[in-house]
């Protein structure tokens, strides 16, 4: 890295990883620059966001992702729900829900709770049959 670039490249390559934060399990895969952490519910996917530092922690995971230009998508049921470093752009929701300086895709979240909901409705049909 020369003295002109803003961030330091970085690439992160996983086959199967299995992290745990906060008590809550999350499966992780990457495509180098970006990293996809799958957690199983959306309320697993705040509880999270909100055990991560603060934005003002120097050391913090939102900070080392940006320095390394790298960026974490939360997702759940298949949804991004979250995103954290380089490419997040946190707004009002982010800072209501106490999870700033992660970007809170709502029409994610939304899309994964009705999944959600739509799989528990569907779960006795399951067993009756």
């Amino acid at each position: 890295m020369n003295g002109t670039d803003a961030r330091a490249p970085f690439s992160v390559v996983t086959e199967d990883l299995t992290l745990t934060v906060d008590g809550v399990d999350l499966d992780v895969r990457s495509t180098g620059d970006r990293l996809f952490v799958e957690v199983a519910t959306v309320r697993d996917a705040v509880r999270v966001a909100r055990g991560l530092p603060s934005d003002s922690d120097p050391g913090g995971p939102a900070a080392l992702l940006t320095a390394t230009d790298l960026t974490t998508e939360i997702r759940v049921r298949g949804r991004t729900v979250a995103v954290i470093g380089a490419d997040a752009r946190p707004g009002l929701i982010s800072r209501e829900l106490g999870v700033a300086p992660a970007e809170v895709r709502l029409a994610g979240a939304l899309g994964a709770g009705v999944s959600g909901l739509s799989a528990v409705a569907s779960a006795p049909k399951r067993l009756l049959r």
